[in-house]
């Protein structure tokens, strides 16, 4: 089992930087490597979509057409931690942002059913 937290969402004007943390533990431990990492976000009344994802074998990170060219998705394996760093926010990025870990990762890494695990969370508001 693999325990995802989300940290670092909050209040943010048009234009601000938001840096999301997602700390990852339970059987992480020397596997961090092993795994495939996503940051997916939901607005109210849409659906979950795909924001940003990084492979296990160390191929260049992906990204929604939307966040390209603003949020960079990065990974520690020393400190488990998962980081999605956003600027230039606007406000259309309003949603609740969730980090997920998938075993592996070697399906396609924008479709969220294929991850395993997922954490609870957080809210990021950008106003106009």
């Amino acid at each position: 089992q693999v325990q995802l937290v989300e940290s670092g969402g909050g209040l943010a004007q048009d234009g601000d930087s938001l840096r999301l943390s997602c700390a990852a533990s339970g059987r992480t431990y020397s596997t961090f490597s092993r795994y495939s990492w996503g940051w997916f976000r939901q607005a109210p009344g849409k659906e979950r979509e795909f924001v940003a994802a990084i492979r296990w074998s160390g191929d260049a990170p992906i990204y929604a057409d939307s966040v390209k060219g603003r949020f960079a998705i990065s990974g520690d394996s020393a400190r488990n931690m998962i980081y999605l760093e956003m600027n230039n926010l606007k406000p259309e990025d309003t949603a609740v942002y969730y980090c997920a870990a998938m075993i592996k990762g070697l399906q396609d890494l924008t479709i969220g059913r294929l991850y395993h695990y997922w954490g609870q969370g957080t809210q990021v508001t950008v106003s106009s």
